[in-house]
């Protein structure tokens, strides 16, 4: 078995001189007709590359003002998906309003002392739902009428001794989240 191996080794090798035996082929004379590229000179070198380092300038300040535009972009879409869902919880929140007027009124009403305590928990369940999202009431009894956080319904004379334009008494009570106003008080006020 070894002799056969050192044939095949003694085959390769006379095989080996003779491939490196064969010239390399040259690259091809240009024919006397054909117009041969002449090499750039240094001054087309110079400006190729001067143009070379602009348009590399040019899309680097394209590429950087791209960036900053998608980095914009990013934060604003963050920012709307953030505002659209505290939105859309605060119009669940307005929908449960009439709901906390029934009960205090209900509450108002009874005249059995268990059903008020049970209706007061749920009231205080309640306030503590909306204290958690930031929900304050708006109850101005004894302030100024201010129309950015409350509805005139009625307008009733003053007595002696009291000023006009101050809330006499709420008649639903309002609500603001992070002083943005969700519902108006409707107030009586003074004359």
């Amino acid at each position: 078995m070894n002799e056969k191996k050192t044939k095949k080794k003694e085959e390769a090798e006379v095989q080996e001189p003779a491939a490196e035996a064969v010239p390399e082929e040259q690259p091809a004379a240009p024919a006397s007709g054909e117009n041969v590229p002449a090499e750039p000179t240094a001054e087309q070198l110079q400006a190729d590359l001067t143009r070379a380092l602009a348009d590399a300038e040019d899309f680097k300040r394209k590429w950087y003002s791209v960036s900053a535009e998608y980095e914009n972009y990013r934060k604003r879409t963050a920012a709307t998906r953030s505002q659209a869902y505290t939105e859309g919880r605060s119009d669940v929140i307005v929908k449960l309003f009439p709901i906390a007027d029934s009960l205090e009124r209900a509450l108002s009403a009874c005249a059995d002392e268990g059903t008020k305590k049970g209706i007061g928990m749920v009231l205080k369940n309640f306030e503590k739902l909306l204290e958690g999202e930031h929900v304050t009431p708006i109850a101005p009894v004894g302030e100024p009428f201010d129309a950015n956080r409350c509805e005139a319904i009625l307008a009733v004379d003053a007595k002696e001794g009291e000023e006009s334009g101050i809330i006499k008494e709420v008649y639903a009570k309002g609500y603001e989240q992070n002083g943005k106003v969700l519902r108006f008080a409707q107030v009586l006020v003074t004359k």
